[in-house]
């Protein structure tokens, strides 16, 4: 039997993609359920067709699935309304996959308790690739040690509204736990004017905003004489797209949980 997906922000740029890569997932997936704000333009269109694919049989509705609707919600919305989604779908019994980002305390705290009832997979990022870099960079964390200085330097389009990206933070919990460190106590988030020189143990996160990229992230490892850059370019919208349906494909029917793209992957 396919998995029955909701898309929720269904056409949304990242809704859009969503809704391409159900329908691209073949018999393992099925859009069942597709949603925007009940003042949206789309509401009623056929969701297939807003997303320049095949028609899905699936009308945008206004409202959030109700109970049965779908097996699985996919959430990349917006965090102002991440409390109100994962209560929704805790009460409909309906797996989450939630990749919103800039979330609060109170909308992280919200994700928690509902994977205290139903499964859920939170990441920053869901594409395949930034998930084995993640693997990666840990890894070449703990094998070149403390002679190698960290940074990371994110670029995104102008529009997004967090900084730095959640992804980038993603990978400095990965490389501070992989080393021993506290992100809280080593992050270097800016460096202007008279700073002095380098600080030991530090690991420094700089932000590039502007034009339309859609997501680069690079980490440097540099040494006395070598250093080793590497680097995670997504070029459509379309691979956290596919990563995000591959982790909804994975989670339905597991046990009520917070899971994330290591335990996706097999990574964990």
């Amino acid at each position: 039997m396919p998995v029955r997906i909701a898309v929720l922000g269904a056409d949304g740029r990242m809704g859009r993609a969503l809704t391409r890569a159900v329908q691209a997932a073949g018999a393992d997936a099925r859009l069942t359920a597709a949603c925007e704000r009940p003042d949206h333009p789309s509401i009623g269109k056929d969701a297939g067709l807003l997303a320049g694919a095949e028609t899905a049989g699936v009308a945008v509705s206004g409202s959030l699935p109700p109970k049965g609707a779908a097996d699985v919600w996919i959430d990349f919305t917006s965090a102002t309304v991440t409390e109100s989604v994962t209560a929704a779908a805790t009460a409909a019994h309906a797996a989450l996959v939630v990749g919103t980002t800039g979330l609060s305390e109170q909308a992280r705290a919200a994700i928690e308790r509902a994977a205290q009832n139903v499964p859920v997979v939170y990441a920053t990022n869901y594409s395949v690739g930034i998930n084995v870099l993640r693997a990666v960079v840990a890894e070449a964390a703990r094998a070149l040690g403390p002679a190698y200085d960290i940074e990371i330097v994110e670029a995104h389009h102008r529009a997004k509204r967090d900084a730095p990206s959640g992804t980038a933070l993603t990978l400095a919990e990965a490389v501070a736990a992989a080393t021993g460190r506290q992100l809280a106590t080593s992050a270097r988030y800016a460096r202007h004017g008279d700073v002095g020189p380098r600080a030991a143990g530090e690991i420094g996160l700089q932000t590039v905003r502007g034009g339309d990229v859609i997501g680069d992230h690079t980490v440097f490892f540099l040494g006395t004489g070598d250093r080793l850059e590497i680097t995670h370019r997504a070029t459509t919208r379309d691979t956290f797209a596919v990563g995000a349906v591959r982790a909804a494909l994975w989670l339905a029917g597991r046990p009520a949980g917070m899971y994330d793209m290591r335990a996706v992957l097999g990574l964990a």
